[in-house]
C-alpha cells in the first residue's frame, strides 16, 4: 500500500480493464474491480491534490515575502497547517489494512436504561453517524429501527456504504455517555443517559459463512414507525437469533418479508463474520462487553452539554469543546486518535513479540 510506482501501475491497469466492453458479463467481478478501482483512484488524487496545495501555499509565502504582503503570508502558512492535519489523517488511513477494513457496515445504536432520556440520546448518536457519513459522500440505510414510545429510538440499525468505511467507523463501538438538562421535565436537574454502539463490517461475496438452520430462531412482526398501513397490518419484519452465540439481526428495512429475511441473514452473517475477526486478531473484549452492560465504567466517550461544555474521549484524552459541532458529525479528529492509538497498541505487541 506505500508502493507509489505499483499503485499507478495497478491503477492503469484497472482504468484499461474498465474499458474492456465485456467486463460487465460478471456483474459481481466487475463491481468488485470498480469498487478497488475507485479506492485506488481517491487514494492516489488524495496524493496528488495533497502535493499541489502544499506547492501553491510555498509559491505564495514566496511571492508574499517579495512584496512584504504579512496578511497573504499568514494566510498561506494556515492552509499549510491545515494540509499537514489532512496529511496525518490520510496517513492513518493508510494504514487501514485490516481484513475487512475497506467493507461497509452496519451501525447499531441501542438506548440503555433511562426511558424517554436514554432513547432520545440514541437518536442523536444515530444522526450524528448519518451526518458524518454523509459529509464523507458515504450512503446511509436504514436497515431497523424501533422508536421510543414518546421520544428518541429504542434501537436502530443503518449500513454505511463507502470506501473504508468499517475502518474509520469500528473505532465508535462501545458505550457513550451523555449529560445534560433534560428537555423532558427533569426538573432542571442534571441527567445522565447511556448509548451503546457497536459496528460490524458487510461481508463480501467471496467471504462464506455457514450457518446451522437448527442454530437460529426465527421471529416475524410487524414493523414499528414509518412505512404506510401495509407495514402495520403485515409482518413484514424479520428476526434471527443465533442461539449458539445469541446474536440477533432483524430487518424492518423492506415492505417484503422475504427481501428482509434476506436482509437480516446478511446482517446476522456480518455479526459472525466480525466475531471471527475479533478472535482472530486477538481483539479486547471490551467492545462486547460494553454491547451488554450500557453504563458506567463501560463507556468511551463522553459528551458534556451541561454545566460545561465537552466532549471526551476516554481511550485517546482527546477532548473538544463544541459539543454541537461533533453531534452534528465532527468526528474525524476522534477517530483518527483511536486508530493512531490501535496502530501503535499493534506496533508496540508486534515488537514485544518479535522481542
Amino acid at each position: 500500500m506505500f508502493d507509489w510506482d505499483a499503485a499507478l501501475r495497478r491503477l492503469d491497469e484497472l482504468n484499461a480493464q474498465a474499458e474492456d466492453p465485456n467486463l460487465w458479463n460478471d456483474a459481481a467481478a466487475a463491481q468488485k474491480l470498480m469498487r478497488e478501482r475507485t479506492r485506488l483512484a481517491d487514494q492516489v488524487e488524495g496524493v496528488q491534490k495533497l502535493e499541489q496545495a502544499v506547492r501553491d501555499a510555498l509559491e505564495l509565502i514566496e511571492l508574499a515575502e517579495a512584496e512584504a504582503d504579512q496578511a497573504t503570508a499568514d494566510a498561506a502558512v494556515a492552509d499549510l497547517q491545515a494540509l499537514a492535519t489532512e496529511a496525518k489523517k490520510r496517513e492513518i488511513e493508510s494504514l487501514l489494512s485490516g481484513e475487512a477494513d475497506s467493507n461497509d457496515c452496519y451501525v447499531e445504536v441501542n438506548a440503555g436504561a433511562g426511558g424517554t432520556e436514554a432513547q432520545d440520546w440514541a437518536e442523536m448518536l444515530l444522526r450524528m453517524y448519518q451526518r458524518w457519513a454523509e459529509q464523507r459522500g458515504y450512503k446511509v440505510t436504514v436497515t431497523d429501527r424501533s422508536d421510543g414510545e414518546e421520544a428518541g429510538i429504542k434501537s436502530a440499525t443503518i449500513q454505511v456504504s463507502g470506501a473504508n468505511a468499517f475502518g474509520w467507523m469500528k473505532t465508535e463501538s462501545g458505550v457513550h455517555r451523555l449529560v445534560r438538562i433534560s428537555p423532558f421535565g427533569g426538573n432542571d436537574k442534571r441527567q445522565t443517559s447511556f448509548a451503546s454502539v457497536y459496528v460490524y463490517p458487510v461481508i463480501d461475496d467471496k467471504i462464506e459463512i455457514e450457518i446451522n438452520p437448527a442454530d437460529l430462531k426465527t421471529d416475524t412482526f410487524r414493523a414499528s414507525g414509518a412505512g404506510g398501513q401495509h407495514v402495520n397490518k403485515t409482518e413484514s419484519g424479520v428476526r434471527f437469533t443465533h442461539i449458539p452465540t445469541g446474536i440477533v439481526a432483524a430487518s424492518t428495512q423492506d415492505r417484503s418479508q422475504h427481501r428482509n429475511r434476506a436482509i437480516a441473514m446478511e446482517m446476522l452473517k456480518a455479526r459472525l463474520y466480525e466475531l471471527e475477526l475479533r478472535k482472530r486478531e486477538a481483539v479486547s473484549d471490551s467492545i462486547e462487553a460494553g454491547k451488554t452492560d450500557i453504563g458506567w465504567g463501560h463507556q468511551i466517550r463522553n459528551y458534556v452539554l451541561q454545566p460545561y461544555q465537552l466532549v471526551k474521549d476516554l481511550r485517546t484524552n482527546l477532548e473538544k469543546g463544541n459539543p454541537a459541532a461533533v453531534l452534528d458529525g465532527d468526528l474525524d479528529d476522534f477517530m483518527a486518535a483511536a486508530l493512531a492509538a490501535r496502530v501503535g497498541a499493534t506496533r508496540s505487541e508486534a515488537s514485544a513479540n518479535a522481542r
